[in-house]
């Protein structure tokens, strides 16, 4: 195979940035159909093309597509300034057109990619035109607001703000030389707090992050947005499921801090997508993953899935390409998946097809949280039951702001937080007393629980603002607590989130 490689080719906005673009192809005339890429972390870094999430773009090419990475404005060697999200309809419609217009190009288009490559990806289908053709989001979102930066509840997601808000203020700090300015102290500040975390997120108030919103004020501007207000709506690519026209390939992990997202930009198009094909060519792809760098394998420190498990065994990019050649090519014989959902069941640790999601034959069943009025930690007396409760107990806590209940595992965004991502046990948290717990008897029989679950609690509280968790975790007969799925939100809000495990016994924690 021989190929042709474009560096920084400049591709002109609407208003006058051009944007640095590189071209991969295979030697000769064309034209060709193309995939696109565009990323906020550099189109040059190998990690963009060697990342185990991600497709191989070599076998891209080699089937005959032209492979097209671009540096969104304000990164990398585009310039401007970097506003996240605010940019990506305009600018993906732009190069969208552009390159339709190219003699090398076939006119058709696809998309792909990671994470706020995502991003990119929905708000260009919004306004695509007529060139792109489908798109496929790995680990992403379709509300920004929803994931990751706050919560469908409402609470914020301060990791994810302010790690990932560190890592863009640094890299926009490192571009400020070349233009004759920057700051050594901020440099300083903002390496302290990715070292060591607990400079990151333990100053309070949250928002007393001046390095950080010096050189991202776009960090700022979440925190004064802290409701789903017009400054998320605007930027929120489900709300406007109608106007996208083309088929999406989704792909999640059931540990990713997008999952709950994911599952529903699927759902949302396949009911509200804007043609036929938007909704009968939605496909969802589901393995045992988390969003960390490295945490592709299905697996972790307290639980391991099997080497089966991994993102390669789920041939992700086989999938991109048969999705790719019905949908962008058009061609209507090439082999597609037949099922448009495939999902890692855990537990019995094993993939599955399934004709759609959620799965048509699932069964939605009540448990109630009881007790007598004592479920601090594992030890006390909450039972997880699904009897309706005759009698009514009240549970309290006490908590302390001084001694948080710390994260232990869950959807973490990213390693460098410094936190454990994925199925972590959850023992050692549940023998605080700030902590309450309900849990089943053991079970007798195998229990699946595929889907969407949610957690109702009626709370009153004597702080002026309050956020709760819950967690839906697997009691081993050793012990260990694993974690299933977790979620935050406000009082008296309900958090929709899939998992899918057989248990031994079930346990609520709030």
């Amino acid at each position: 195979m021989t190929f042709v490689v474009e560096v920084d080719v400049r591709v002109p906005m609407r208003d006058g940035i051009a944007l640095a673009t590189n071209v991969w192809r295979l030697e000769g005339p064309g034209p060709f159909p193309v995939l696109l890429v565009r990323t906020p972390y550099g189109k040059d870094d190998a990690g963009t093309y060697g990342n185990p999430k991600l497709p191989d773009v070599f076998a891209f090419v080699e089937a005959g597509y032209a492979v097209v990475a671009q540096d969104v404005r304000g990164t990398s060697r585009s310039p401007g300034p970097f506003v996240p999200h605010a940019n990506e309809g305009r600018d993906g419609t732009d190069t969208l057109a552009w390159l339709a217009g190219q003699p090398w190009c076939d006119g058709a288009v696809g998309m792909w990619g990671g994470s706020y490559m995502g991003f990119a990806q929905w708000q260009a289908a919004v306004h695509g035109g007529p060139a792109l053709r489908a798109i496929a989001p790995v680990m992403t979102s379709a509300d920004p607001y929803a994931a990751p930066w706050y919560s469908p509840g409402g609470a914020l997601s301060q990791d994810a703000v302010l790690t990932w808000g560190t890592l863009s203020a640094l890299r926009n700090l490192r571009r400020s030389p070349a233009g004759g300015h920057g700051d050594p102290g901020d440099a300083h500040a903002l390496l302290s707090g990715l070292s060591e975390p607990r400079l990151l997120h333990d100053p309070l108030p949250v928002a007393d992050r001046g390095a950080v919103t010096r050189h991202l004020p776009w960090v700022g501007q979440v925190l004064d947005h802290p409701e789903r207000d017009t400054f998320w709506q605007e930027v929120a690519s489900i709300d406007h499921c109608g106007d996208i026209t083309v088929p999406a390939l989704h792909i999640g992990g059931w540990y990713d801090v997008f999952i709950g997202e994911t599952v529903r930009s699927y759902t949302m198009m396949r009911r509200h997508g804007g043609s036929a094909a938007a909704r009968d060519g939605q496909r969802l792809l589901i393995g045992p993953w988390c969003h960390a760098d490295g945490a592709d394998l299905g697996t972790f420190p307290d639980r391991s899935f099997g080497l089966h498990s991994g993102i390669k065994s789920a041939e992700v990019t086989g999938a991109h390409l048969r999705f790719f050649d019905r949908w962008v090519r058009g061609l209507t014989d090439a082999p597609d998946d037949a099922h448009q959902v495939r999902i890692f069941v855990m537990g019995v640790d094993r993939w599955r097809d399934e004709v759609d999601w959620p799965l048509p034959d699932t069964r939605y069943t009540d448990f109630f949280l009881a007790g007598g009025g004592r479920a601090n930690t594992a030890g006390g007396d909450g039972v997880l039951t699904p009897d309706a409760v005759s009698v009514e107990a009240a549970d309290t806590f006490l908590y302390d702001p001084r001694r948080p209940v710390p994260s232990l595992g869950g959807t973490v965004l990213a390693a460098a937080s410094g936190a454990f991502p994925g199925p972590a046990d959850q023992a050692a948290v549940e023998t605080r007393e700030d902590v309450l717990c309900f849990t089943t008897p053991v079970l007798e029989h195998p229990v699946e629980v595929t889907g969407h679950v949610t957690l109702v609690l009626y709370v009153s509280s004597s702080a002026p603002d309050t956020d709760f968790t819950g967690k839906l975790v697997d009691v081993h007969p050793d012990g260990r607590a694993i974690l299933l799925c977790e979620a935050s939100s406000a009082p008296a809000t309900a958090r929709h989130s899939p998992i899918l495990s057989p248990c031994s016994r079930e346990r609520s924690t709030s």
